[in-house]
C-alpha cells in the first residue's frame, strides 16, 4: 500500500538545471552591464538586455518554488534550495536596479572605478556559472566549489576598495569644482554597483553552507 502511494508522488525534479538556467541569466545581465558601464555599443540595448535577463531569472524562480512545493525528494533541504536560488536572484535584481538608476539619472560617462566594478561583476557571474553544475555532486566538487566561493568573496573586497576610491575621487572633484548634483549621481551609481557585489558574496555563503552540509 505504501509503495503504491509513493509511486504517486513526484520523487525528484532537476533543480540543477534550474540553477544553471538562472546562472546563465545572471551572466547575460552581467555581460550587458559591463558593456553599459564601459560606454560600449547600444546603450538602450544593454538596458533592455539586463531587464530581459532579470525577467528570465524571475521565471526560473517561479519554477523553482513550484518544484520545491511539489517534489517529494529534493537533493538538498528545501530551505537550502530556496535560499540559494533567492541569493542568486538578488544578484540580478541588483544589476537591474543599477541599470535603472543609470537610466533614470541619465548617466552616460563612467568613472574608471565604475568600469572596473562592471568587469568584476562580470567575473563574479562567470564564477557562479562555473559553480552551478558542480552542485550536482557537492561531495566530489567540494574543494573546487570552495575555491570559487573564496574568489567571489575576494572580488567583493576588491569592489569595496574601488567603491571607496571612486567616491574619494568624486569628492575631491566636487571640492575642486563644486557640482553637488554630479556628486550625488556618482554616489548613487557607486552604491548600486557595490550592492551587486554584496549579493554575490551572499551566494558564496549559501554555496559554502551546502559544501559544509553535503561535502
Amino acid at each position: 500500500m505504501f509503495g503504491w502511494f509513493q509511486r504517486l508522488l513526484p520523487h525528484s525534479s532537476d533543480f540543477f538545471v534550474l540553477f544553471e538556467r538562472h546562472a546563465a541569466a545572471v551572466v547575460g545581465a552581467a555581460d550587458a552591464l559591463v558593456q553599459l558601464t564601459a560606454g560600449q555599443g547600444d546603450r538602450a540595448a544593454h538596458l533592455r538586455a539586463i531587464r530581459d535577463r532579470e525577467h528570465d531569472a524571475d521565471e526560473v524562480i517561479r519554477e523553482t518554488l513550484h518544484e520545491v512545493r511539489r517534489t517529494f525528494l529534493t537533493p538538498f533541504d528545501r530551505g537550502a534550495i530556496t535560499a540559494l536560488i533567492g541569493a542568486m536572484d538578488d544578484t540580478i535584481d541588483e544589476m537591474n536596479r543599477s541599470a535603472s538608476a543609470i537610466e533614470l539619472l541619465e548617466v552616460h560617462e563612467f568613472d574608471p572605478q565604475m568600469k572596473q566594478i562592471g568587469v568584476l561583476v562580470q567575473d563574479a557571474s562567470r564564477l557562479i556559472a562555473e559553480a552551478a553544475p558542480l552542485l550536482r555532486d557537492v561531495e566530489r566538487n567540494g574543494r573546487r566549489l570552495h575555491e570559487l566561493t573564496a574568489k567571489l568573496v575576494k572580488l567583493e573586497g576588491e569592489v569595496d576598495i574601488l567603491h571607496d576610491t571612486g567616491m574619494r575621487a568624486a569628492f575631491q572633484a566636487q571640492k575642486a569644482k563644486p557640482d553637488p548634483l554630479a556628486f550625488m549621481v556618482a554616489r548613487e551609481v557607486y552604491k548600486n554597483l557595490e550592492r551587486i557585489a554584496d549579493a554575490f558574496e551572499d551566494v558564496a555563503n549559501e554555496i559554502d553552507s551546502l559544501v559544509i552540509d553535503h561535502g
